[in-house]
């Protein structure tokens, strides 16, 4: 159980350092998604999709550590928002997608916080 607990703390420690750069390169995408594409944004997309996968796995594993104490991370209602992703990116409109992405960033910053809160 205590190993259990320490893989926890070391993926939280990871996690927190990579959240940043998710955050930030969110926010950089609604802005090419508002308006402002480039050659690279489905490259873009992808990253950014790939990278969020990686945090929930790893928000999934620790998620007992997470809310521990107090719920810190509502699984559901961070769910509903992949899932509008997921159903924006497949309907291949900027629009939906920007405001897709826009509802999902303070999930991923709030995922930043929580782990901020446990480590300290």
């Amino acid at each position: 159980m205590e190993d259990n607990r320490k893989e926890q703390i070391e993926a939280l420690e990871v996690l927190m350092e990579f959240n940043e750069r998710v955050v930030k390169n969110i926010k950089i995408l609604i802005k090419e998604l508002s308006g402002k594409r480039l050659d690279d944004t489905n490259k873009f997309i992808k990253s950014i999709v790939d990278a969020m996968n990686w945090e929930i796995e790893v928000m999934n594993g620790t998620m007992s550590l997470l809310n521990e104490g107090k719920e810190r991370i509502n699984k559901d209602d961070f769910n509903a928002r992949v899932i509008a992703v997921a159903d924006a990116i497949n309907k291949e409109n900027d629009a939906e997608m920007a405001e897709a992405f826009t509802n999902v960033l303070p999930y991923f910053e709030k995922l930043g916080e929580a782990v901020k809160e446990v480590l300290a």
